[in-house]
């Protein structure tokens, strides 16, 4: 699961704009950022499975910043 999405996120980074203008073209890149957090974030998740259930840990605090903070 953890290896789909990294492929999503890359995949949504590499993902070219489609022949579209004006806000349109706006909407879209936008959905492609949002896209590509969503999918990086669960990609770089550390994922356990205990007695059926998954939980996914995402460490969202910023770079260099100690677990005691």
């Amino acid at each position: 699961m953890i290896d789909r999405f990294q492929a999503r996120a890359n995949a949504v980074r590499t993902r070219g704009l489609p022949p579209i203008e004006g806000p349109e073209r706006l909407k879209f890149k936008e959905q492609m950022q949002v896209d590509y957090m969503d999918y990086a974030m669960i990609g770089d998740a550390q994922a356990d499975m205990v007695d059926g259930i998954l939980t996914l840990r995402i460490d969202l605090r910023p770079k260099g910043a100690s677990p005691e903070d």
